[in-house]
This record gives structure tokens, C-alpha cells and sequence, in this order.
């Protein structure tokens, strides 16, 4: 399927490492020019800059200047018509709640919510005076399915949901479509590194680290992660005119985890 992206320039943050560096890839492959924002560089990234496909901003997007920075740096080459904000990053809260201190919860605040906001709201006035634009924002089930394991980041990745829904009724009628994707848990070094979930559990809880990647899939129909691909395909979907109609909508793509209606 030709998703009619060729000779588009995009954003995408957190795109040095999983499913950001999937999005990237999958973009380029469709022809899209990908600024690539994030804290790190990796190998993956730069093969994709020493290509032409990419242009890489190294960028602090949970600070108050980082977002505006990377759009302006991007705007430095042509316009921009496609958002993908996909920065964040989670901490097992192993501790409970009290634990929990306004640093850590400003910190997740800032950057898996406010990175999104301020990135859009750099980014927007150039969609809106093109008339046209798409930004889908890479949530999480646990907007929607609370685990006190992940309540600081369940908290912001809903606060995301619920800003992207409003922001799509406001500038939906100005050409610029926004939607979500909700992974559930996806084969990432965020869950599987050596200083991801499953690790983390196993040095605080103890247990090996296999154990709680079974554990997290457990209740899945498919009764396995979501791999990186899957989610950049999604996403890279709907960034497309393919998806030309669709907006204010949550997808989500877990294998079957959330079981409700």
C-alpha cells in the first residue's frame, strides 16, 4: 500500500531507540525525511542521517526549551507536516505510592506529557498555516488500565490521551488530525534492557527477569510483546492521508490486554 508519504518531512522524538527508531525507519522507507529528536544518539539513528533520510537533534525534551528547540532546528529545513511525539520513559514505582516524590512526578509529568504538549504547540502554527498536518502521540494502556507499579507514568500517559482528544476537536477543522497509540508491553529495552521493567522487578523483588516478561503478557490474547514494528506501523498509518478522516482516536495495540469494551 502507497501511503502517499514521499517528500514529507517529519518529526519524531525519542527516536534514537525502540519504537521511535522504528517509526523513523518506517518513515524513511516511505520516503519521509525524519528529524530525529532525543537525549542520545545511537548507531541505528546515524546510519539513517549518513543515508540523507534523517537529520539527528540531540535535545532535552523533558526541559521547558527542548521541544521548541528540535521544531525550530527542523523548520530550518522546510516545513514540517508530520508529529510524532514518542518521547518517555518509565520507573517501577516498587515502593508504593509515598515513595513517589514531586521530582520523580515532575519528571514523568514533563516528559511524557508537557514533551508532547510543547512540541505541539511549536509545531502547530506552521500545520495550521499550511492547512494541514498530522501528530499522533505514543501513549500507553495504562491511561486507561492503572497499575500503582507505573502510577506516575499512568497518570501523565492518560493526561496525553485526554489532551490529544481535546486538541483534535479544536484544530480538526483546520486540516490537522491528531490521534493516539496505546502499546501495551512492547519488545523494547524499556522492557526487556538491562535496565528495563522486567530487570528492575527482578533486582528489587527478586526473581529472574524472564519471570516478570512472562508475567506481563500473561493476560494477553496473543501471550507475547508487541514488537516495535508493529506499533511504527500503526502509527505511520495514521500519519498518512490513508487514515484522512481519522482523528481524536485512541488505538489501542497490546495483544488482547485490556478485555473490556
Amino acid at each position: 500500500m502507497d501511503l502517499g508519504l514521499a517528500g514529507k518531512r517529519a518529526i519524531v522524538t525519542g527516536a534514537s531507540k525502540g519504537i521511535g527508531l522504528a517509526v523513523a525507519r518506517t518513515l524513511a522507507a516511505e520516503g519521509v525525511h525524519v528529524i530525529g529528536g532525543s537525549r542520545d544518539s545511537s548507531d541505528e539513528l546515524k546510519q539513517l542521517v549518513s543515508l540523507g533520510q534523517a537529520t539527528e537533534v540531540q535535545v532535552d525534551l523533558s526541559s521547558e526549551t527542548g521541544p521548541s528547540g528540535l521544531v525550530a532546528a527542523a523548520l530550518e529545513g522546510g516545513p514540517i507536516e508530520l508529529l510524532i511525539n514518542n518521547a518517555g520513559a518509565v520507573t517501577p514505582r516498587v515502593h508504593g505510592f509515598g515513595s513517589v516524590t514531586d521530582e520523580q512526578w515532575s519528571y514523568s509529568l514533563n516528559l511524557t506529557l508537557m514533551a508532547a504538549v510543547r512540541t505541539a504547540r511549536a509545531a502547530l502554527p506552521h500545520m495550521l498555516a499550511a492547512g494541514r498536518g498530522a501528530i499522533v502521540n505514543t501513549a500507553s494502556v495504562n491511561a486507561s488500565l492503572p497499575d500503582p507499579l507505573v502510577v506516575d507514568y499512568g497518570a501523565a500517559k492518560a493526561a496525553l490521551v485526554n489532551f490529544s482528544k481535546a486538541l483534535s476537536k479544536e484544530v480538526g477543522p483546520h486540516g490537522v488530525r491528531v490521534n493516539t497509540v496505546s502499546p501495551g508491553p512492547v519488545a523494547t529495552d524499556l522492557w526487556l534492557g538491562g535496565q528495563g521493567v522486567a530487570s528492575t522487578l527482578a533486582g528489587t523483588l527478586g526473581g529472574e527477569s524472564r519471570d516478570y516478561e512472562e508475567t506481563a503478557v500473561r493476560d494477553t490474547a496473543t501471550r507475547r510483546f508487541t514488537t516495535p514494528q508493529e506499533v511504527a506501523d500503526l502509527i505511520v498509518f495514521l500519519a498518512s492521508d490513508r487514515a484522512g478522516n481519522i482523528t481524536g482516536v485512541d488505538y489501542v495495540i497490546d495483544g488482547g490486554l485490556i478485555q473490556t469494551l
